[in-house]
């Protein structure tokens, strides 16, 4: 993929599932050393592909009806990366 628009929004929306999926793993092998693994671990990560990916995405969809081209794609970016952010701040509170 080249540096274009297009490649970062893809490689945005990779980073944050990617940060997604460690959180994940993070929280499965806990609760799972501990013995407390239960289908809450799971649906809260589809509650936050709900909460934070369905809207990056419905973003995406908005690109046409901005004049300029460029206020909603920046908007895109910094929606990522506080989601990428959170995501972070989450992983790291784990190892506390």
């Amino acid at each position: 993929m080249t540096n274009t628009i297009e490649g970062w929004i893809i490689y945005t929306i990779w980073g944050i599932f990617g940060f997604m999926l460690i959180d994940f793993l993070i929280a499965f092998f806990k609760s799972f050393w501990v013995g407390s693994f239960g289908p809450t671990v799971v649906l809260g990560y589809l509650k936050d592909v709900l909460y934070y990916v369905l809207p990056l995405t419905v973003l995406l969809s908005m690109i046409s009806f901005d004049p300029t081209g460029w206020i909603v794609v920046i908007f895109y970016f910094i929606c990522g990366l506080a989601v990428m952010a959170k995501y972070v701040i989450d992983i790291i509170k784990k190892f506390r």
